[in-house]
């Protein structure tokens, strides 16, 4: 098994990044940098998470060794029968000895890995995170025309940015040039700058685990209360449909000066292919609308008129990508939400069933699967959904409240080490003296997979208004994503060195003779700057249990909602008018669906009782019409073979009352065929417009879709 575990849980942590990336993002719309961009860096953090644990077994294995090499025959050892005799004790003690040999763990990494692998993920993480990502983050949001004009765009608005780090970063090395006590190597250097990162990591770890430790395991408590859980779903709706409106509106007003420039500037005209790459960035209802009331046979040379320039239409290029963009957003999470909403209330219509079957108001339309067939029935479903869920909830709270008591009393006491008081330092310390591999690996993996949910999970929560929100089901913009994967690279570095730190592992805090283990090594010495490895590192985190409070009492909230940003707060009268008109849309939503289930059903039936009637009535008819056209005879031929050529065929009387609820659509004088039937051509009807290709090009990596 050496180094099988390694390759294992690379490829895993490659599919669950991938997972991840696909719920958030959308594969065939997002450009393809940007997907390998963002993929990268939660790749590279998951990494990170998940062989953290298998580093930690190796370095107790390496330390087990050491303290053989140096003292062999003092083994660290628990007597287990304190009341023995003293050949008894002695006995015991011997047959400890050699069951308390240092063995392998299962996941043994061979040496010289480690060490290669954690320099090559961090420094590529560090490299995305305070380079790559950036740039192009500014990229995928330039309204630019081409790669060239992406790039250029990019790179004005990152000037700032990277030369504010070089501002900082070369007073700080003509500081250290300068002071005649300090004679720094070059990797001393390299630590400096590390230390710098992995600082200013902490400075937001502990803002974010601090809310995440308290509003996890607080929101799965008020996912058991259903009717709280209810109310705060309609105060969503309510602020949702406001949002909805908003970008409805401002999507409208864009589409207008697209479309008063796509009527100023014409086919001929030097910017008409940047009007196409507009237009095709539109949704298909305004592209069908701009295209048929345009005329592009008119020449741009006769008239005298004023027409924007590149950039203005760089500018408008960029809106319509961020318009388009927030309106879809806004519109599937509303479905999203009143399918919610829907669920919950049958969920409290169906508590108090006696036949414990959980019925549907409006049962989906979609083929049930073999596992709701079989397995997940009504029955099933209302015992889980009215019973048993409700209990789960409140136990998997209580549980996490513990852990996050057990996280909180940890940070603020890891430093000390006589007597140990961090809890996790304690279990760890506890399983290797038995050399328990399996438990240490499963201890650590939760222990950090619980602060990578506290602290990720915020990540995922946190809006800065409509310029940075994740929004799942493939609704989330580029600029977000990448922004996301920039917050991973620069919090998880940090918040395992924070873990080594609870479990006593790392030197520079602990201040013990141990072996480090190889993700520690690449760090460097925190030392060489003891102002921050005695301080900040240590004194810091224990500000969690201020945000922990502060987060408990919802202070944050209320500031927002003193502020006018309106947020949940019980016992607010604005909270309470926007409940009110969120279950007033609900309502109104239920309604609609019910019409539309309703007038689906009178067709159903209408179809039923009187489709075969109509359908034999038809089909005589035709026949009838048929036999008299052949029975006929007519002297002159000529005429009658043209009429017959250019006439209907049998089924045109039923297609004529087809067309008279069709609106009338120009005739495309373009077209290289012309069709006898229209209807027959519908299918593949093109949107007006000689010069406006629809179709999906050839893309490339930097290529917009």
């Amino acid at each position: 098994m050496s180094g099988a575990a390694l390759g294992i849980e690379i490829v895993v942590v490659f599919f669950l990044a991938l997972f991840l990336l696909h719920r958030y993002a959308d594969f065939r719309k997002q450009q393809r940098m940007v997907l390998f961009g963002t993929l990268l860096a939660w790749y590279l953090c998951f990494l990170i998470v998940f062989i953290l644990p298998l580093d930690i077994s190796t370095t107790i294995y390496k330390q087990c060794k050491i303290d053989h090499e140096e003292h062999p025959a003092v083994l660290p050892v628990i007597p287990l029968l304190s009341n023995q005799t003293a050949g008894n004790s002695t006995m015991a003690t011997a047959n400890k000895s050699v069951l308390k040999v240092c063995y392998k763990p299962w996941s043994y990494i061979p040496d010289g890995i480690m060490p290669v692998f954690w320099r090559v993920v961090y420094w590529t993480s560090q490299c995305l995170t305070w380079l790559l990502l950036p740039f192009m983050q500014s990229y995928a949001r330039s309204g630019g025309f081409s790669i060239t004009g992406k790039i250029k765009t990019a790179l004005i608005e990152n000037a700032i940015y990277y030369g504010t780090y070089l501002l900082i970063f070369g007073s700080l090395l003509i500081y250290v040039a300068v002071h005649p006590q300090w004679h720094l190597s070059w990797y001393e250097l390299q630590t400096i700058g590390i230390t710098a990162a992995n600082t200013w990591g902490l400075f937001l770890l502990v803002l974010l685990l601090g809310y995440g430790l308290v509003e996890i395991p607080r929101s799965y408590w008020n996912a058991s209360r259903r009717g709280h859980l209810l109310i705060k779903t309609y105060f969503k709706a309510a602020k949702l449909m406001t949002e909805k409106a908003d970008a409805q509106e401002n999507l409208e007003d864009v589409m207008e000066e697209v479309r008063k420039v796509q009527e100023s500037i014409k086919y001929n005209h030097p910017l008409r292919k940047y009007i196409d790459t507009v237009l095709r960035k539109c949704p298909v209802d305004y592209q069908e609308k701009m295209g048929r009331n345009m005329d592009d046979y008119e020449d741009f040379d006769d008239k005298q008129n004023t027409y924007p320039s590149e950039k203005s239409l760089v500018k408008l290029h960029k809106q319509v990508i961020y318009a388009v963009q927030r309106h879809n957003r806004t519109r599937v999470q509303w479905l999203i939400l009143l399918q919610q909403a829907m669920h919950l209330e049958d969920v409290a219509k169906n508590e108090t069933s006696s036949a414990h079957q959980f019925v549907r108001s409006f049962p989906s339309t979609e083929p049930t699967s073999w596992l709701s067939r079989y397995f997940y029935t009504p029955t099933v479903e209302w015992y889980w959904e009215c019973l048993l869920k409700h209990w789960f909830y409140r136990l998997l709270a209580v549980v996490l409240s513990l852990f996050s008591v057990a996280v909180v009393w940890s940070e603020c006491t890891f430093f000390s080490t006589r007597p140990v008081l961090s809890l996790f330092a304690v279990f760890i310390q506890l399983a290797e003296r038995d050399y328990n591999y399996l438990y240490i690996e499963m201890a650590c993996f939760i222990t950090i997979f619980f602060l990578c949910t506290c602290v990720y999970s915020t990540v995922f929560r946190i809006r800065v208004f409509n310029y940075y929100y994740l929004a799942s089901h493939h609704q989330t913009d580029a600029y977000s994503l990448q922004f996301s994967g920039m917050l991973f690279c620069r919090l998880t570095p940090p918040l395992c060195l924070n873990f080594l730190g609870l479990i006593h592992m790392d030197s520079a805090i602990s201040h013990q003779q141990k072996e480090q283990t190889a993700y520690t090594s690449i760090m460097g010495s925190m030392r060489v700057l003891s102002f921050i490895a005695n301080g900040f590192y240590i004194y810091y985190p224990m500000l969690i249990l201020l945000l922990c409070i502060a987060t408990y009492f919802s202070l944050g909230t209320r500031c927002l909602n003193l502020l006018g940003f309106q947020q949940f707060v019980g016992d607010n009268e604005m909270t309470s008018d926007l409940i009110d008109e969120g279950k007033e849309l609900i309502r109104r939503e239920k309604r609609k669906l019910q019409r539309i289930e309703d007038g689906e059903n009178r067709r159903r039936e209408w179809k039923e009782r009187y489709g075969n009637t109509r359908e034999d009535t038809a089909r005589n008819r035709i026949r009838n019409e048929a036999a008299e056209m052949t029975e006929t005879n007519y002297s002159d031929t000529v005429p009658n073979t043209r009429q017959a050529k250019y006439s209907r065929t049998g089924r045109g009387t039923e297609r004529d009352s087809i067309e008279l609820l069709q609106d009338a659509e120009p005739l495309d004088f373009n077209a290289e065929t012309l069709s006898d039937d229209p209807l027959e051509a519908g299918s593949t009807r093109h949107v007006p417009g000689r010069y406006l290709s629809m179709s999906s090009s050839r893309s490339r990596i930097f290529d917009d879709v």
